[in-house]
C-alpha cells in the first residue's frame, strides 16, 4: 500500500445515492438480543452540518480519496460539513471528533483507529444527541447507530479461493501456506481472516493445504509485517503461499520475496486494489487484490448522512451484531470484487487509478499485454 505525506486538514462536505441493504445477522426479536441504543432518528442535537472523522494519511484512501468522495456527495447537496483526519494518532482522534460536537454538528462519521477511542467518541456523540455513523469499521461494543461497510468475510473468502486457484496453476502438492492477519484491534480483520479461514481450514483438515504460520500484524504496519514474514521464512523456508489481509502488509511481504529471489514464485494475496498492488500483479509477484471501491461506499455513508441531517430516519434491513455487544447495528453493506490480470482493467474504468501512472516506465510492455494501454 502506497504512503502519502498529503495531510487534511479540515473541510466542507454533503451528497446523494442510491442505497440498498443486505440482512447480514439474525433479527434480534427471533434471539432475544439486544438492538442498538443511541440517537438515531430526527431530533438530534446539533444543526451545523455534517462532521467526519477519519483516521491515518498514511493509507491511500483515508489521506485522498475518502474525504475527496465525501466532499463531492456532501457539497452536492449544500451541506455545510467538516472533515478532518486524525493521522494515526488515537488521543486526536477523540479530540478532533469531539471538537466538531462542540461546534454542533448534527451527524458524525467515524472511521476509528480502534474500539477504545471510537467508543469513547460514540459516548460523547450520544451526550450530544448526535447520531453516529460507524464507517468502514465497526466500533466493538460502541452502540453506534449505523454502520457503512464491504462484506468483509466476503473479502476473506475471496482472498482464499484465488489463493487456492493460484496454487492450482503452479501445481503445488499439498502447498504450505502462511497467513498474515491485520491489526488484531481493526474489527475488519477478523472479519476478513473468519472469511479466509472459512476456505482454508477445511483444505487444512483434508491434507489438500498444510496451515503455516499464522499471525496478525500490529496496526497493519508495513515494517511490522516484513519483520514478521522474514521471521516467518527463515524458520519455514519451503512456504509456498501466504494469505496477505491487504496489500501494503503483501508489499512487505513481496520485498522480502524478492530478496529471496522467490518473488513470482510463492503466491501473494491482498486487498485495497492499490497502485502498488496492481503493478505487482501486472508484474506476476501478487496473484491478486480486492477492490473494495471508495465511491460505493463513500456515497452510500453520505447519502445516509443526509437522510438523518434533514430528519429522515432511514429504514435499513441490513443488520450486524457486534460480537462484542451483541447489539444489532443497522448495516449498509457494500459488495467488494476480486481482481486478478484478467480483469485489471476494471479498476482502470472505474477511475480509481490513473493508467498513466499504473503503466509509467518499465510496466508499459505488462499493461499492452493486459490491453490496458495501446
Amino acid at each position: 500500500m502506497r504512503k502519502s505525506l498529503i495531510s487534511l486538514a479540515a473541510i466542507g462536505l454533503l451528497a446523494t445515492a442510491t442505497m440498498t441493504a443486505c440482512d447480514s445477522g439474525s433479527d434480534p426479536s427471533d434471539n432475544g438480543g439486544s438492538t442498538t441504543t443511541g440517537s438515531s432518528g430526527g431530533g438530534t442535537g446539533g444543526t451545523n452540518g455534517i462532521g467526519v472523522v477519519l483516521p491515518d494519511t498514511t493509507t491511500d484512501r483515508w489521506a485522498t480519496a475518502d474525504a475527496k468522495y465525501l466532499k463531492s456527495a456532501f457539497d452536492a447537496k449544500k451541506i455545510p460539513s467538516r472533515i478532518v483526519n486524525a493521522e494515526g494518532d488515537r488521543e486526536q482522534f477523540k479530540r478532533l471528533a469531539g471538537e466538531l460536537l462542540d461546534s454542533g454538528v448534527k451527524v458524525l462519521i467515524i472511521a476509528n483507529l480502534d474500539s477504545a477511542s471510537g467508543k469513547a467518541v460514540i459516548d460523547d456523540a450520544k451526550a450530544h444527541n448526535v447520531p453516529v455513523i460507524d464507517y468502514d469499521r465497526l466500533t466493538l461494543n460502541g452502540g453506534a447507530d449505523y454502520y457503512v461497510s464491504f462484506d468483509n468475510e466476503l473479502v476473506g473468502k475471496l482472498q482464499a479461493q484465488h489463493l487456492k486457484t493460484c496454487l492450482g496453476k503452479k501445481n503445488v502438492e499439498n502447498p504450505l501456506v502462511a497467513e498474515l492477519n491485520g491489526s488484531p484491534t481493526d474489527n475488519n480483520a477478523t472479519l476478513f481472516k473468519t472469511g479466509y479461514d472459512s476456505v482454508l481450514q477445511p483444505l487444512y483438515d483434508s491434507a489438500t493445504f498444510t496451515k503455516g504460520p499464522d499471525q496478525w500484524v500490529p496496526d497493519w504496519k508495513e515494517d511490522e509485517a516484513r519483520e514478521i514474514f522474514s521471521q516467518m521464512l527463515g524458520q519455514y523456508p519451503n512456504i509456498d503461499g501466504v494469505l496477505s489481509a491487504n496489500d501494503g502488509i503483501a508489499n512487505a511481504i513481496i520485498e522480502v520475496l524478492k530478496a529471496k529471489k522467490l518473488n513470482g514464485k510463492v503466491p501473494v494475496t491482498g486487498q485495497d486494489a492499490s497502485l502498488d498492488a496492481l503493478q505487482h500483479i501486472l508484474m506476476g509477484d501478487q496473484c491478486m487484490t480486492v477492490f473494495k471501491e471508495t465511491k460505493l461506499e463513500a456515497d452510500a455513508a453520505a447519502e445516509l448522512a443526509i437522510g438523518l441531517y434533514n430528519d429522515v430516519k432511514p429504514q435499513i434491513a441490513g443488520k450486524l451484531k457486534d460480537p462484542e455487544s451483541g447489539a444489532y447495528v443497522p448495516f449498509r453493506q457494500v459488495e467488494p470484487k476480486a481482481i486478478t490480470i484478467d480483469n485489471i482493467g476494471d479498476v482502470v474504468a472505474s477511475g480509481a487509478v490513473d493508467v498513466a501512472e499504473l503503466c509509467d516506465g518499465s510496466y508499459a510492455g505488462k499493461c499492452r499485454k493486459a490491453k490496458l494501454i495501446d
